[in-house]
């Protein structure tokens, strides 16, 4: 008796119980491979939430252009200085492998 369901229930398995398995993944993949409402709102509002804080930037640097029309060009001086890169030494420091 064994003989004969081991076999039924290998077939059954590899051509019944496989495919469906596959299919069963492959329509989750797909049903989850978009975006969901919450996630759309999501990034709706993150959208919004850059726009404003673009928007607030600019008005600081309007400001500040009209406080000091010179600032601008002493921060990007002082931002370069400060990243340069990491294996190149500073006026007064030696390199060293530690830093």
């Amino acid at each position: 008796m064994e003989e004969v369901f081991v076999p039924i229930a290998v077939v059954g398995m590899l051509f019944i119980g496989l495919p469906w398995l596959i299919f069963h993944y492959v329509s989750q993949w797909k049903r989850s491979g978009s975006l969901s409402m919450e996630d759309e709102k999501l990034l709706d509002e993150l959208h919004d939430l850059a726009r404003r804080l673009d928007d607030r930037l600019a008005t600081i640097e309007r400001i500040m252009a009209a406080d000091d029309p010179s600032w601008r060009s002493r921060t990007q001086a002082a931002v370069a200085r400060d990243y340069r890169a990491d294996d190149e030494p500073r006026p007064g420091q030696e390199w060293r492998r530690d830093n």
